[in-house]
């Protein structure tokens, strides 16, 4: 009895051994992104904070690269997280995977590794993202995002944006263009990080699960500097 206790237990720390390999990227990922937004969020001339406030979601890409070694593959993986409810109007909820490919955004980085946060503005663009691809400047406009505490100098057309997109590369953080870029649910992903197949819908609109762990430094941070949407 005792042997198969133990060979029981054994069992069941390979498979958790296995699990845990076998999401540790998309672990590392949402815990990356996490410190890109409260690090972002801490500088000075950082994400205005009447656009976040009026944000319905964020997404944040750390370490978008160019792929050298394939011509024009560009490409980025990160999380979005929206706040809950209908109305996109409550606390910041679990994390879904996305990727960001394509597009002209390999040239601006010119190869090295660089962070995205890009704020979603209204709901129908949060929608349009969690269901299919999306073309940005097409299927959702989009326009490089204004700096500073207020968004007094922003353009009408900047702020008209669906989505407002931001680059920080060596220190530098600035508005971006990412039109002719394409954002999508990573559903494989997600099904790395929860466990099972869960659409980004039913995570971010129908709280199917609950935020994982690896998101606290993410969600705290959003909660803290944007607990409540503004119309």
């Amino acid at each position: 009895m005792k042997k198969v206790w133990t060979s029981l237990l054994a069992t069941l720390f390979f498979v958790s051994t296995l699990k845990a390999a076998d999401n540790k990227k998309e672990v590392e990922r949402v815990e990356n992104s996490g410190k890109v937004m409260t690090e972002i969020l801490n500088i000075p001339e950082d994400l205005p904070h009447d656009l976040l406030d009026k944000a319905s979601c964020v997404i944040v890409l750390p370490s978008v690269v160019k792929a050298a070694f394939v011509v024009g593959a560009n490409y980025g993986r990160g999380v979005m997280t929206c706040r809950g409810g209908e109305k996109f109007n409550g606390k910041w909820g679990p994390p879904t995977m996305m990727a960001l490919e394509g597009g002209s955004f390999g040239l601006q980085i010119g190869g090295q590794a660089t962070d995205f946060v890009l704020l979603l503005m209204d709901d129908r663009s949060a929608k349009g993202v969690l269901s299919s691809k999306v073309k940005l400047g097409a299927d959702a406009s989009a326009a490089a995002g204004p700096k500073g505490r207020d968004t007094a100098a922003a353009t009408d057309a900047t702020m008209r944006a669906e989505i407002l997109s931001y680059s920080r590369a060596r220190g530098v953080f600035a508005g971006v263009s990412l039109e002719g870029s394409t954002l999508r649910p990573d559903n494989d992903a997600n099904k790395k990080l929860y466990g099972k197949e869960v659409p980004a819908s039913d995570i971010v609109l129908k709280d199917k699960v609950p935020p994982p762990p690896s998101a606290k430094e993410l969600l705290e941070t959003l909660e803290k500097k944007s607990p409540h949407r503004k119309s």
